[in-house]
């Protein structure tokens, strides 16, 4: 089968990608790696709702190790940046890397993410980092802008379908303002 890891950044978003990868004839290992969400119990409902997409597409999930430190360290210095600038960029960056290196871990050879799907994201900078993290561990970046041919009004089909939470902010500390 033909293996990609998918980064997850929430179980709304995740929705198409993953029934869309499936139709391209990829088999999704969906990966939560989101450090950035903050504060905790929003973790977990978020983390609650991906466990409900991965169950209905019948895909395996990875979920590393919760340390929102992780994310602080990523962005000292960044704080006062506005929504969409570099903070934001560089928590794509950092859950990008991660993704990258747990797909050579399991020997998958394909990474991509599903924040793309969101209009409030810059499509462009995503591909971008995907592009360049790709090359700096030989793996492949699947490019694909999964809110083209209506995949965001899908992917909030799917969640209302499914009755997953639905969060009203990216997912920092941050973003909350």
């Amino acid at each position: 089968m033909n293996k990609i890891l998918l980064h997850a950044c929430c179980g709304i978003c995740s929705g198409y990608p993953i029934s869309h990868l499936k139709e391209l004839g990829f088999e999704p290992v969906v990966f939560f790696f989101n450090p950035n969400i903050q504060p905790y119990d929003e973790y977990q409902k978020r983390l609650n709702a991906q466990k409900l997409v991965c169950k209905h597409f019948d895909v395996e999930l990875i979920v590393p190790e919760y340390n929102s430190e992780i994310f602080e360290q990523a962005i000292l210095g960044l704080e006062a940046q506005p929504e969409g600038g570099m903070r934001c960029q560089k928590c794509f960056e950092l859950r990008l890397d991660l993704t990258a290196q747990k797909a050579l871990e399991l020997d998958i050879d394909k990474f991509s993410t599903s924040i793309v799907i969101s209009p409030h994201k810059n499509y462009k900078i995503i591909s971008q980092i995907g592009q360049n993290i790709a090359k700096k561990y030989n793996v492949e970046y699947l490019d694909i802008d999964f809110k083209k041919k209506d995949g965001f009004l899908k992917t909030n089909n799917i969640s209302k379908e499914l009755e997953i939470y639905r969060q009203n902010y990216c997912g920092c500390r941050f973003s909350q303002r």
